[in-house]
């Protein structure tokens, strides 16, 4: 069963009572189910970062526990090898930066769990413009952003890409370019449609921050498990041994800062 569905049944009961005009004290029997571990780590550019945290149970009022007592090392093809210093709130650092063309592996050891990932770190990705625009989708218009990539050429490509809206997270996505490989790729975020209320639709002076990164295939295809989760009801692929959640990537990124102004929205058929 998707890890999704298993709190289907007790919001369904939470309703109930909500919904219910009885008085009488009502006692909920669930069991309770052992912490799943999650590791977000990656391979840079910029440096090395692992933050590794499990969730709780039902009855604790924080969502996840970090973890501050593992050992985080990191290896490379090249023969390199790093340890990553805790820091703080489950997050390990180092300051090494990764280097295109090499494989690296992440272990990680604690109270007797063992997780491991390997990813290929990639080349430095280009982006050629991003631009908002304004496109009429049936009778209504819809404001998006348009970015476009230049694709590395001579070998196959996949990209992540995510938009942040006044430092929080507002879009993402996944490309790989077999659409028109060895040129440019285009991909379209779509905000919100105009003249709503909608919360996500962009107003004036909002500060976008882009992250572009070049990612390998097997960090594509745990993004795409993703991405499509909603429409497969499944948990994403797996992509750590040892059975936690969360996903291992090496990756090379740029980053491009801009402000939304309406007078800047270019109509597009």
């Amino acid at each position: 069963m998707p890890l999704m569905k298993k709190y289907i049944p007790l919001l369904f009961c939470l309703n109930l009572i909500l919904l219910s005009s009885c008085k009488k004290d009502i006692e909920i029997d669930y069991h309770q189910v052992d912490p799943i571990y999650v590791v977000e780590a990656s391979v840079s550019n910029e440096g090395m970062e692992a933050r590794i945290s499990q969730t709780n149970n039902m009855d604790d009022n924080s969502t996840t526990s970090n973890i501050d007592n593992a050992v985080v090392v990191v290896t490379g093809s090249d023969g390199s090898s790093k340890t990553l210093t805790y820091s703080k709130n489950g997050i390990y650092k180092s300051s090494a930066v990764g280097v295109p063309g090499v494989e690296y592996t992440i272990d990680i050891q604690f109270n007797g769990h063992h997780f491991t990932s390997s990813s290929i770190m990639q080349k430095m990705p280009k982006m050629n413009n991003f631009r908002f625009i304004r496109k009429k989708i049936v009778t209504e218009n819809y404001q998006m952003g348009e970015l476009l990539l230049q694709d590395i050429p001579n070998e196959e490509n996949w990209y992540f890409m995510h938009i942040y809206r006044n430092h929080l997270g507002y879009r993402w996505a996944v490309k790989r370019d077999d659409t028109n490989p060895n040129g440019e790729l285009q991909q379209l975020f779509t905000f919100a449609r105009e003249g709503s209320d909608d919360k996500d639709l962009l107003q004036e002076d909002d500060w976008l921050h882009i992250e572009i990164r070049a990612i390998d295939k097997k960090s594509y295809d745990y993004f795409y498990s993703m991405q499509i989760m909603d429409n497969t009801g499944t948990n994403p692929i797996p992509n750590f041994t040892g059975g936690c959640l969360g996903y291992f990537s090496a990756y090379s990124q740029i980053t491009y800062d801009c402000e939304f102004h309406e007078a800047d929205v270019e109509d597009v058929e």
